[in-house]
């Protein structure tokens, strides 16, 4: 046996879900280009549950199935008021209150693919519910009620802030939740896969997602980036503190990818949502700043920004908090979890790999007396 850190290069399993082929990303074989300019999330979503894409009727029936399933338990809503808010991050509420609402789902131990079909509704519903819940409860706010005539992305600003989003605001954020569906065997996403591989339930798989998302290295990366920028403050600091930054090797978080090598596709377009919508705020700063570093960090040491690095700026001119970025790609990502869940239920193998083993050799034990 042969061992490879951090699973570098190891196929794990087959998936028709997404591919990254040469540095392109696709969703069951659409472009990510082509899907970010020209689809809503809702119909990712049914693309990614159904290998294609939705008929209009069947696009409808999904729109009102998680229009229908949007509300949470009052129970959970409770739970967050007893959270030491100044504590608690939102991936960690997010994460508890996701496993409790299995708990509330008369449906959570059956596993027929029916069953766990109207859990993948529920919970997709669900969690944009979670995340505005609970940002608006810490602050001492009563939650929104979404609206059934708005669109997935729509009604998650609507229930955040409490007024109707602008149009700009909502192609922003349904560019950030397509672009973010979906990636392959990602850290989060191969979790969720190993959780439901031994035949736990779904709740059970998204938790467990949830928890690898949380860290730095993976979905945490965009809040980092405007911790970043928000610390550099103005453009014409830029240069000194970046450049003071990779003299230390300091990681710029943001650039870089395990996967790709000519640059991640999905962060043009996220660049280009942030030019419009810093522009429309009067504060072109964080474009600007964002522009700038790009061009250091991609020109001293050839690496392109990724998809992290220019969701910070876009999220941040939606006036959205900064510890609720990773939670806003745990509600996009869910889409591409449940997906993989119900496909590897559909084939399932307990997923156990081998370790290499490169500790002491045989060794006799000696009673403690004798130590």
């Amino acid at each position: 046996m042969t061992s490879a850190k951090g699973l570098e290069g190891v196929v794990a399993t087959q998936s028709a879900i997404s591919s990254i082929i040469d540095d392109t990303l696709t969703y069951v074989g659409y472009n990510i280009d082509d899907l970010a300019d020209n689809a809503s999330f809702e119909e990712v979503v049914y693309l990614l549950w159904h290998q294609r894409l939705p008929k209009e009727d069947e696009l409808a029936e999904l729109k009102q199935q998680l229009a229908d399933d949007m509300a949470i338990p009052q129970e959970v809503l409770d739970h967050f008021k007893t959270y030491p808010i100044a504590k608690v991050h939102p991936m960690a509420a997010l994460r508890t209150a996701v496993s409790m609402l299995g708990l509330f789902d008369e449906e959570a131990e059956e596993m027929n693919p029916e069953a766990n079909y109207r859990k993948a509704i529920r919970i997709q519903a669900k969690i944009s519910t979670i995340v505005t819940a609970f940002a608006r409860i810490r602050k001492g706010e009563e939650p929104v009620a979404p609206k059934s005539d708005l669109s997935y992305a729509a009604n998650f600003l609507y229930m955040l802030s409490g007024s109707m989003p602008e149009d700009i605001e909502v192609e922003a954020f349904n560019k950030a939740l397509v672009l973010h569906a979906d990636h392959e065997l990602n850290a989060s996403t191969f979790t969720a896969r190993v959780a439901v591989a031994t035949l736990s339930d779904v709740y059970s798989g998204i938790t467990a997602a949830i928890g690898a998302l949380k860290g730095p290295l993976h979905g945490g990366a965009n809040e980092q980036v405007m911790k970043m920028l928000t610390e550099i403050g103005s453009v014409d600091k830029v240069d000194e503190i970046i450049n003071e930054k990779l003299a230390n090797k300091e990681k710029i978080m943001g650039f870089g990818h395990r996967v790709y090598r000519q640059g991640d596709p999905r962060a043009k377009h996220l660049r280009e949502m942030s030019q419009k919508l810093t522009k429309i705020r009067n504060e072109e700063k964080w474009y600007e700043m964002s522009i700038r570093i790009e061009e250091i960090v991609t020109g001293q040491k050839d690496l392109p920004p990724n998809v992290d690095f220019y969701s910070a700026s876009v999220y941040h001119s939606l006036n959205i908090e900064h510890d609720l970025f990773t939670p806003i790609f745990a509600v996009s990502r869910t889409s591409g979890w449940l997906a993989h869940i119900l496909e590897q239920y559909s084939n399932n193998r307990l997923i156990r790999p081998r370790a290499e083993y490169i500790g002491p050799g045989m060794q006799t034990y000696v009673p403690v007396s004798e130590r």
